[in-house]
């Protein structure tokens, strides 16, 4: 059985941020990126409803964001109500040029996207 490599979706967003050495991980059949201490994105590419760009933020951001990215929504996969994380569907007319708008705010530091993930608990 040949092994297959699994490509990273939208890997133009990787390059876009090349010049601040972002890490990708895989995570949630998906692909986290981080930028210094802070996951910034994942990306999704499953052919459903929440494949996309998925934003790393908190709801006090939402209102603003959603004047840069008009798209922009809460992911469906965790259910009901309004989560941290929005998503830029894949389908989108304005996908890419909101992926590339969104990787020039990190470029900038602009403080809307991202989040210093949680530390993992150590096992006993």
């Amino acid at each position: 059985m040949a092994v297959t490599k699994k490509t990273i979706p939208f890997n133009f967003i990787i390059e876009n941020l090349f010049s601040v050495n972002p890490i990708v991980k895989p995570m949630f059949w998906a692909y986290a990126v981080y930028v210094e201490n802070k996951i910034v994105l994942i990306l999704r590419d499953k052919d459903d409803v929440d494949s996309g760009i998925w934003l790393a933020t908190n709801s006090e951001y939402h209102d603003s964001l959603k004047e840069d990215f008009p798209t922009m929504r809460t992911i469906e996969l965790f259910g009901n109500g309004v989560s941290s994380w929005q998503i830029i569907h894949k389908d989108e007319d304005d996908f890419e040029t909101s992926a590339n708008l969104a990787c020039e705010f990190i470029l900038k530091g602009d403080k809307r996207i991202g989040r210093i993930p949680k530390p993992k608990k150590r096992k006993k």
